[in-house]
């Protein structure tokens, strides 16, 4: 069974800060604690193609998802995820999307993301993001994949809204600093 949800949210702020604080969020000390369950975020690639669009593909390293037993099943506590995006500046248009690399064989997770300027406000920015969540191996035991399924969609909703309040810290911040820097040139 595959459990998919879709969730968006609305971020009052212009396409090219909510871009700019996407690449910030997990860097910023001031929410390392809200965003604990991501371990480590490497660069493993960057290029711009001729048309401007950039492409970038990084590493991510979290704490395996499902409750605490399904770690033990597994034998693993760290899940080691790609997560690869698209920026086209031209088009206001940002594309992510993760998957996990190991422990696949038990759970396949895959979010995608699309940010977005408002249709009806050009300086908000709109995210939609959709994820599934599957278990395989336990396929024969469906009850327990089923709760295994849920505790996962339940955990990545709360660090979906995590990551969604440190984007909003980050978009404050940058705006404070857009701020301060007019202040600066008058």
């Amino acid at each position: 069974m595959v459990r998919r949800y879709t969730q968006e949210h609305t971020f009052l702020h212009p396409w090219e800060r909510v871009t700019s604080a996407c690449w910030r969020k997990y860097t910023d000390p001031e929410n390392t604690s809200r965003l604990s369950h991501i371990l480590e975020v490497d660069t493993l690639q960057r290029r711009l193609d001729p048309n401007g669009k950039l492409f970038t593909k990084r590493a991510i390293t979290v704490n395996a998802p499902g409750p605490w037993w399904f770690q033990k099943i597994v034998g693993e506590t760290v899940c080691h995820c790609i997560e690869e995006s698209s920026v086209d500046a031209s088009q206001k248009a940002m594309e992510m999307v993760t998957r996990n690399v190991t422990l696949k064989d038990f759970v396949s997770v895959e979010e995608k993301c699309w940010y977005s300027p408002h249709p009806q406000n050009a300086n908000w920015t709109v995210l939609k993001q959709e994820t599934s969540i599957s278990c395989h191996t336990l396929s024969g035991l469906a009850s327990m994949a089923e709760k295994i399924e849920q505790r996962c969609v339940e955990k990545f909703q709360q660090n979906s809204a995590k990551g969604r309040e440190v984007m909003e810290h980050v978009c404050s911040y940058l705006e404070s600093l857009s701020k301060e820097s007019l202040s600066k040139e008058t």
